[in-house]
């Protein structure tokens, strides 16, 4: 089986943010970890060489392929924020009062924070977060 590259690393969340080249996505990368690290009350750590996640948990596949990965993250692309907080099952309500944003099977993608509210994607956050404290499952496979 091929080893998993989206696993933890030893390189420097700040540093990483620190070489985000565009400024709004940097700023923005830097004021989601200071949230989500409020949010969780765990630090933030780079996952490969992109995602800055918080927390971690096991999962599982029918397959009987697992691994371990953060219970949440995301990763200032040069295209936009993407965010990796789960598949959204409830969030109907509070995606309607996010602001402007696309989603897929797991994430959501923003251009910028002045984009969105942000208290409603401070719970989007948390739920997610909250979602992800007792699955052994992959929540969007």
């Amino acid at each position: 089986m091929a080893e998993l590259k989206t696993k933890p690393t030893q390189v420097s969340v700040e540093a990483f943010l620190d070489s985000v080249e565009h400024p709004v996505r940097r700023a923005d990368g830097k004021a989601l970890r200071e949230m989500m690290e409020r949010v969780t009350g765990e630090p933030a750590a780079m996952w490969g060489p992109s995602i800055i996640g918080f927390g971690t948990y096991h999962y599982r596949y029918a397959s009987g392929h697992e691994g371990d990965m953060c219970r949440i993250g995301f990763s200032p692309r040069a295209a936009n924020l993407v965010l990796y907080v789960g598949g959204f099952p409830d969030y109907e309500a509070l995606l309607a009062k996010l602001g402007k944003h696309k989603l897929s099977k797991a994430c959501l993608y923003l251009n910028k924070l002045a984009d969105v509210d942000l208290g409603v994607l401070e719970e989007i956050t948390r739920k997610s977060y909250a979602a992800t404290q007792d699955i052994n499952e992959c929540p969007v496979c």
